[in-house]
């Protein structure tokens, strides 16, 4: 991977990492069409920019992420990350077999599409209006949302959450807070993983140029996503799923129909 294919996918990465969208099935089908072969370091790229991508959410909501004085807060964010958890370690091969399957996620961006468009349209405004508000079963509904994200690879990890949580009566702008909140332990523990296994199964990728190439993708990708998250809450609140379902179809619809013509050529 050079520095400008980096810069693109951290780019790419940035911009659908906080919407319902699924950055997964961005980066991977913008991999081949910017050349990027699949590898240990791309997959672990990947994973590590979508961390930096979410720490752009700490920085926007630092006083209420480094508010020690609200202890409970940290309490439901372990309590919802633990289904995913579980998820990532048991079904480890399942998960990797389906990220590289552009045909699967083609149909899962689609689905997905429909479920906003649906979610849109039948969901009210939640009551809930504060994360103080959300219990500790509510929280751990969520965290069972998200792992729909890691059973279907192009579902999106942003729309599961923000969907368990509409469920759970949260209003879209809570719930999109909490799925931000909740991204970050999420990432730091797939990137955890992620380096273990690359440190332990290919520590070769791990030197020199590879260290910079990951720098500046996390970069680009911290600064597109700031952007990005302010945005999309603004627009969020306003107008609803309606615009990010119709185009999961559209999207979708495109790579599968690339997909079945034989892109990208192996």
């Amino acid at each position: 991977m050079t520095v400008l294919q980096a810069i693109i996918i951290a780019v790419v990465e940035g911009i659908t990492e906080f919407l319902p969208v699924s950055s997964t099935a961005h980066m991977r089908f913008a991999n081949p069409v910017v050349g990027v072969e699949p590898n240990a370091f791309v997959d672990m790229f990947e994973i590590v920019i979508q961390l930096a991508a979410i720490l752009s959410v700490v920085t926007i909501y630092r006083k209420k992420f480094f508010d020690f004085t609200k202890m409970r807060f940290y309490y439901k964010l372990v309590v919802a990350v633990v289904p995913a958890l579980i998820a990532g370690y048991f079904l480890k091969h399942y998960i990797d077999a389906a990220l590289n399957n552009l045909l699967f996620i083609a149909i899962v961006m689609i689905a997905g599409g429909f479920v906003l468009l649906v979610v849109d349209r039948f969901f009210r405004e939640g009551s809930v209006t504060h994360e103080e508000e959300i219990s500790y079963p509510k929280a751990f509904t969520i965290g069972c949302f998200q792992v729909l994200s890691i059973l279907f690879p192009g579902l999106s990890r942003s729309a599961a959450t923000i969907i368990g949580g509409m469920s759970q009566k949260l209003t879209r702008s809570v719930a999109a807070e909490f799925s931000f909140f909740l991204a970050v332990p999420t990432m730091f523990a797939a990137s955890a993983k992620s380096f273990m296994d690359v440190y332990k199964d290919h520590r070769d990728v791990l030197m020199g140029q590879n260290f910079l190439t990951l720098a500046i993708g996390g970069v680009v990708a911290y600064v597109v996503a700031m952007i990005a998250v302010k945005a999309f809450i603004g627009y969020l609140q306003q107008n609803g799923f309606k615009m990010f379902g119709w185009y999961r179809v559209v999207f979708g619809s495109i790579v599968l129909l690339l997909v079945l013509s034989g892109f990208p050529h192996r």
